[in-house]
């Protein structure tokens, strides 16, 4: 094997890949033989986006277009840092495994978006490492001239890096790159996904961004002060994606819709977590329809009315008939912190179909009523800015802490959604009165 890192960034890239957003991608041919692997090809059955074409026709594209743009990302972030430098601390073995993992790092990502992201499930990263370490990823890993126990580190930072040395530090080397505030995979999505729902403000400059990028052995990449646009470009992009597309009132609804029916199919006993690793989005739904098919086993009858009733909420999802959300309350710590866990939000909304249920004079139940949260949302500023001698955070910019938090304040809104079919326009107002009193 050549062991010059160099080469092993340039040489043998002659198997090319047609992208409609960065053009001809090269892959060598261990690469080209993971794209058609049977783990890899299921990436390709998951809409990057789960619901959100119904909102935006044109988000078809899949978790396999974005990985195979993370990898090509992946290698010209690390041939340009190598130039500068980095490959000091590189090996050929480490290049070949980061881009592995570049190409990889949603081998084990959830169908349908983020709708399980907060079930008690294992992480998609590590269910990623698990699987290329095992076969038929782990041989072709190695046939790319990776090492698979580097590559499964590099993306799930749970597995122990080596106790010292030059590879603990080429490893952490690796995990700054794929996850931080200029990584390959927010360059890719963000670029990506604003492309394919035909909005403005998801493109990044990723030809300036690379060229004010450089290596450091231990932050993994600093940039100089004109780099700094670049990184209010990707925190601004990132705020107004979150805000019209990625959180959009009806990507929210779909994906809490579809979070309530397996999270119920989990508390029942109908599903169990390892039914729902390595699902494509129709197998998603064909496991909800499975599991409501399971529900005579459920001996209360108003216990199998329950669980018949929620995995009718996939069901709806599947055909595009969401639940209306009726209203949105700005989340406050101070006040709602509780509703941040997801068991004691089933209570939260059992309690406030009851109230619904009162002001209406009509029962609603709490399976056709859904308060949404949103997951904590981050803006990484960790970048540290070399001419200027401090972290972007402190630099010139103009996203400072207050600035920041402000961003993050403005997405987090409590939404309440409820089936159509108990929302009538009289009375809209009672039931908005009647949520604001609740919260």
């Amino acid at each position: 094997m050549d062991h010059d890192p160099l080469a092993a960034l340039r040489d043998g890239y002659t198997f090319p890949v047609r992208d409609v957003l960065w053009g001809h991608i090269y892959l060598t041919r261990g690469l080209a033989a993971l794209v058609r692997s049977a783990p890899f090809m299921r990436l390709s059955r998951i809409l990057q986006l789960g619901p959100a074409y119904r909102v935006y026709p044109g988000a078809s594209h899949t978790r396999a277009s974005h990985s195979i743009g993370v990898y090509h990302l992946a290698r010209r972030l690390l041939l340009n840092l190598a130039e500068q430098g980095a490959v000091e601390w590189l090996s050929s073995c480490g290049v070949h495994s980061f881009l592995c993992a570049g190409l990889l790092h949603d081998l084990g990502h959830f169908p349908y978006t983020h709708s399980l992201k907060e079930l008690p499930l294992r992480s998609h990263e590590e269910l990623t490492g698990a699987i290329i370490l095992r076969e038929p990823v782990r041989s072709l890993v190695e046939a790319a001239g990776a090492d698979p126990w580097f590559t499964a580190a590099i993306v799930d930072a749970g597995l122990p890096a080596p106790e010292a040395g030059t590879a603990c530090g080429e490893l952490l080397f690796y995990r700054r790159l794929l996850s931080g505030v200029l990584d390959p995979d927010k360059l890719d999505y963000l670029t990506r996904d604003a492309r394919y729902c035909g909005v403005p403000y998801g493109a990044q400059d990723v030809d300036f961004i690379l060229s004010r990028l450089h290596p450091h052995p231990d932050r993994g990449v600093d940039i100089d002060s004109r780099g700094i646009p670049s990184v209010e470009s990707i925190l601004f992009s990132k705020y107004l994606m979150y805000r019209t597309v990625y959180w959009h009132q009806a990507v929210r609804s779909a994906t809490a819709m579809v979070k309530k029916a397996i999270l119920g199919g989990l508390n029942e006993k109908l599903i169990a977590p390892e039914d729902l690793y390595e699902l494509d989005d129709a197998g998603l739904f064909m496991l909800a329809a499975i599991a409501g098919e399971k529900t005579y086993r459920i001996m209360n009858r108003s216990r199998r009315e329950y669980a018949c009733c929620l995995f009718s909420l996939a069901e709806k999802v599947r055909d595009g008939q969401y639940f209306n959300v009726v209203a949105e309350i700005p989340f406050k710590a101070s006040l709602h912190q509780g509703l941040r866990n997801i068991e004691k939000r089933s209570e939260y909304e059992e309690n406030l179909a009851g109230e619904l249920s009162r002001t209406l004079g009509r029962r609603i139940p709490p399976e056709n009523l859904i308060i949404d949260v949103p997951e904590p949302v981050t803006f990484e500023t960790g970048l540290f800015v070399q001419d200027e001698n401090c972290y972007f955070g402190e630099s010139s910019t103009a996203f400072k802490g207050e600035m920041v938090r402000a961003l993050i304040d403005s997405l987090q809104v409590i939404r309440v959604f409820i089936d159509p079919l108990y929302e009538t326009e009289e009375k809209s107002a009672h039931i908005l009165q009647a949520i604001k009193e609740f919260f």
